[in-house]
């Protein structure tokens, strides 16, 4: 499976317009973004973001946050790790929470998530998005799984 991981930060006139226009920053805004919880399978290929077909079923795991209160400092964060068997994908938001704090809370959610399936990490990966808002302000970040579901 081909994921790759994404960000974006932007302002609007409304939530759902500063929402939109950080998923255009991101380059996922004009795609259906249908969330998914948090597994890879063993054999991931991160890739850089590829352009996406319009309107395209596109799978993800979304970690997003707004203000609309001027000054505050919004933060999305997605991290993944992976094992030898699987990976699990973890996300979380705040608003004027420090950045290192966020990411050490990922790191903390992906290492629990593979030790309670008594796995070890062998890859980890986070980003994370930061925005100070001016008046109405969304931030994301995104893993986006490329390839189509098998059963």
């Amino acid at each position: 499976m081909k994921i790759s991981l994404t960000k974006g930060a932007s302002e609007g006139p409304t939530k759902l317009n500063a929402f939109d226009n950080a998923l255009l920053d991101a380059n996922i805004g004009n795609v259906n973004l249908i969330p998914v919880s948090s597994m890879l399978p063993a054999e991931v290929e991160k890739i850089p973001m590829p352009e996406l077909k319009p309107a395209e079923m596109t799978n993800c795991v979304l970690s997003h946050q707004y203000s609309d209160n001027p000054g505050d400092e919004i933060t999305a964060v997605i991290a993944y790790a992976l094992t030898e068997e699987m990976g699990c994908v973890v996300e979380t938001k705040a608003i004027n929470k420090p950045l290192k704090q966020l990411e050490e809370e990922a790191r903390f959610m992906a290492e629990y998530m593979v030790e309670k399936r008594n796995l070890e990490i062998i890859e980890y990966e986070c980003i994370s998005q930061t925005h100070t808002v001016k008046e109405k302000a969304s931030v994301i970040a995104a893993l986006i799984y490329h390839d189509p579901i098998r059963h």
